[in-house]
């Protein structure tokens, strides 16, 4: 159930109509759109009667929503959610471009990317501390040791880190450094490390599992809302079919399907999705016009010796040709791209 207020209605009320909500035994959700204010509504709603709010001061509408997912439907929030960083944003009108190698190695790489892509104007770094991998003698990360290395790029070239928690026990430390907290493809269904996410004051980047349908993905994203943290980027990174030729199927339609659905921003990740790094501007200019509110791209200065994933990584020079591509790209989708600085 949602119950829709003008935007502008005084707080008194606002706590008049949450009281009562908790007075019937649910607890309530504020989300705050441009002209409405929602509050979601989750527990035992069967049994409220709609009159009971509908005839509160500053009550406009009370709605019962259909969908298994309540707080990240388009029935609670209509328009885009928009997830702000300063002056950037990932969701409405400008295209979010996250980039930078699978693993932090060493400190040389990370600076050597990480440089080269502020140069570009790139916005928001990516690279894993933490390496959930399919063989226990795959390259795990560097741990602690990552997210040191990490935190000094963010101090030294005032980038934005986008980076991955594991488990509940590192995501309290990983969320320290990391202005985007990643969760991986193989945690999208560890509810208990998503209700822990639902509580950190950072926002949150969910990333599809290789098997999970779209209701499920937004099924786990409802996990986070309803601890309390909105601030939800969800992304498609691929599934799992009986195709061999690719690392994944890329599945672009979920792109518009998640658009109309709901309101969280959608993201897509080509380098995952295709894993065969010639193909992955292709994927990306293919994601963006789908409508994609951004993209996570894996860059590598020297991919052939990458520790993880260098075969699906771009150099910094093909990420280059391809960010000219999408600069014109853009506009005909109605997004905008903004660097950080001239190239």
């Amino acid at each position: 159930m949602v119950i829709i207020m003008d935007v502008n209605a005084p707080q008194e009320n606002v706590e008049k109509v949450k009281e009562k909500i908790f007075a019937v035994g649910c607890k309530p959700h504020i989300i705050v759109g441009s002209q409405k204010l929602a509050i979601g509504l989750t527990g035992p709603t069967e049994a409220i009667d709609e009159e009971e709010f509908q005839l509160m001061d500053f009550v406009e509408e009370v709605l019962r929503v259909s969908k298994k997912y309540k707080l990240v439907s388009r029935e609670v929030k209509s328009e885009d959610s928009i997830i702000q960083f300063g002056e950037h944003s990932i969701g409405g009108k400008e295209l979010g471009i996250i980039a930078g190698p699978c693993s932090v190695e060493n400190r040389d790489q990370i600076f050597t990317i990480a440089g080269k892509l502020k140069e570009m104007g790139i916005n928001f770094f990516r690279a894993g501390a933490y390496k959930p991998r399919s063989s226990p003698y795959s390259f795990q990360g560097l741990k602690e040791k990552g997210l040191q290395i990490l935190a000094e790029a963010k101090k030294e070239f005032d980038i934005k880190i986008v980076t991955e928690a594991m488990d509940s026990d590192t995501l309290d430390i990983v969320a320290e450094v990391a202005d985007v907290v990643q969760i991986g493809a193989r945690n999208m269904q560890n509810y208990s490390l998503l209700e822990k996410c639902g509580k950190i004051k950072k926002p949150v980047l969910l990333k599809r599992g290789m098997a999970a349908t779209v209701e499920d993905l937004l099924m786990s994203a409802e996990y986070i809302v309803s601890n309390g943290n909105f601030n939800v980027i969800l992304c498609e990174r691929g599934i799992k079919t009986f195709e061999t030729y690719t690392r994944n199927t890329l599945d672009l339609n979920a792109v518009p399907v998640i658009k109309k659905h709901t309101h969280l921003p959608i993201i897509v990740d080509p380098s995952h999705g295709i894993g065969i790094w010639e193909k992955v501007p292709a994927m990306s200019m293919a994601a963006v016009a789908a409508g994609a509110d951004g993209l996570i791209i894996e860059v590598h200065h020297d991919p052939e010796h990458a520790m993880s994933d260098g075969y699906q990584s771009l150099t910094p020079k093909t990420f280059k040709k391809l960010l000219e591509k999408l600069e014109q790209l853009a506009p005909i989708v109605d997004k905008e791209l903004k660097l950080l600085c001239e190239k």
